[in-house]
């Protein structure tokens, strides 16, 4: 990993944002930038077009894009997990390194 920064401007929405961006990790700041200016959009177009539940404000409509995505991410989570492979792995280096004594 990198210690280079870049400084990028990213559009999340209706605002540009300058980071500052380890260079490596550029392509996943844009990419987040990408997914919080979708939800945002879906959920603008959720709410202000819909007549049923008529018109929220900017605010309800960025909570409820932070909720989706902070909901995604939890999901997500225990897949991420790996201590159940790390378990395995050294179940099976305790068991190969036990054959091979017996050798």
């Amino acid at each position: 990993m990198s210690n280079e920064k870049r400084h990028i401007t990213l559009h999340l929405y209706n605002r540009e944002l300058s980071v500052n961006a380890p260079a490596d990790e550029e392509e996943y700041y844009r990419k987040a930038a990408k997914r919080i200016t979708d939800t945002v959009n879906t959920y603008e177009s959720i709410f202000h077009e819909s007549v049923l539940r008529g018109k929220k404000d900017d605010k309800d409509i960025l909570y409820m894009a932070m909720l989706d995505i902070a909901l995604r991410l939890e999901k997500d989570a225990p897949r991420n997990d790996t201590a159940p492979f790390l378990d395995i792995l050294n179940q099976l280096t305790a068991d190969i390194d036990e054959a091979l004594k017996k050798k």
